[in-house]
């Protein structure tokens, strides 16, 4: 396995749209949504480690998921964990991270995937990463992997690319914002657009020209750590400087300033698991089409539910159909599919008026 293959793991989010299984102490990443005996960090880790050798998977998380971390994947060690200690989106972990990378080879090529995507041909996604470090390695390019649309879907943001080149490698035009219906229509018709997955993959000193050129006041900031990163200065410095950094998505910050962006078209399917409706759509389903996961449930007149509750537990519907019903500890969820998106919402009212420990 290529020693200057390396990856960088996203897991610090909370994925409150996944509530009440998700939560800011407990995240969707460490719990198995899938019924699958994995947690979503462990089987992201696993997929990873087909390409990468496991010692160059660096883990980026919030300081307070440490201990998650090494509870579920005990093989790594501190020098892996990349802790930060203060929510800044993802431009300064991802720069914090590469900059630690850099130090200990020049020659890395970084992949940077979230812990949270479900991705069912392993091979095809294998495939797919090579080809991109391959460009990478002779290019002074910043790589993306799209997803190719199966229907106008409002949620994602989108990737214009140039349809003209007839290889794999799209150069790409512009990223677009989440669109409304209409204009996801327009983009499927048109055909030279792609998902937006949040995969991107560079070699490591092309990504750091790109901070230094496009997000000078954030590259100053962690590059004057340099000495002190892969050292036991590291957490002083770190403790010290995370939180004056700013607060920007790595697509604002470069992807979408730079003239050396690239894209190519996954052979692979893909769902980010960002709701509860788009797991149920990924989960075997029983002959009253309900996606059930752990419980045993005796469904009654109840169709295309999705049914989540502690192992074994026995759960018993009757007239519900189309629900998420989702029984986690102290909060039993009852709530329509089709307001899925409002979960956010719901947790807010909880917090508000039974308090925070609910969320």
């Amino acid at each position: 396995m290529n020693k200057d293959y390396y990856a960088i793991l996203m897991a610090g989010g909370v994925g409150s749209r996944f509530w009440p299984v998700s939560t800011e102490s407990f995240p969707k990443q460490f719990h198995d949504m899938l019924g699958t005996g994995d947690t979503l960090l462990q089987k992201t880790f696993k997929r990873l480690s087909n390409v990468i050798p496991k010692e160059n998977i660096f883990i980026l998380t919030n300081r307070r998921y440490n201990d998650l971390v090494f509870k579920q994947l005990p093989m790594v060690t501190k020098r892996q964990v990349v802790l930060e200690p203060a929510m800044r989106n993802t431009a300064p972990c991802i720069l914090y991270a590469s900059l630690k990378i850099q130090k200990e080879n020049d020659n890395a090529l970084v992949i940077v995937a979230p812990s949270d995507h479900w991705i069912e041909d392993e091979n095809a996604f294998k495939k797919n990463v090579e080809q991109a470090f391959e460009f990478c390695k002779n290019n002074d390019a910043l790589m993306t992997l799209g997803i190719v649309p199966t229907f106008p879907n409002t949620g994602y943001g989108y990737i214009e690319y140039n349809d003209s080149s007839k290889n794999d490698v799209k150069s790409v035009i512009q990223f677009r914002e989440k669109p409304d219906y209409e204009n996801a229509k327009k983009f499927i018709v048109q055909g030279n657009f792609l998902w937006n997955a949040g995969i991107f993959m560079w070699s490591v000193s092309s990504v750091i020209e790109a901070f230094k050129k496009h997000q000078l006041k954030l590259y100053e900031l962690f590059e004057s750590g340099m000495s002190s990163y892969n050292t036991s200065k590291e957490d002083k410095f770190i403790m010290e400087n995370y939180g004056n950094s700013s607060n920007i998505s790595i697509d604002y910050a470069i992807m979408e300033k730079s003239n050396n962006v690239y894209v190519i078209p996954a052979v692979f399917d893909w769902n980010d698991l960002g709701t509860w409706g788009s797991l149920y759509d990924k989960l075997e389903k029983d002959t009253d089409n309900n996606a059930i996961v752990h419980t045993k449930v005796l469904a009654e007149e109840a169709s295309g539910n999705m049914i989540r509750a502690h192992q074994d537990k026995i759960v018993v519907v009757d007239g519900l159909k189309d629900y998420i019903i989702v029984d986690n500890d102290e909060v039993l969820l009852i709530y329509p599919k089709t307001k899925e998106q409002d979960i956010k919402k719901v947790l807010l009212k909880v917090k508000n008026k039974f308090g925070n420990n609910y969320g």
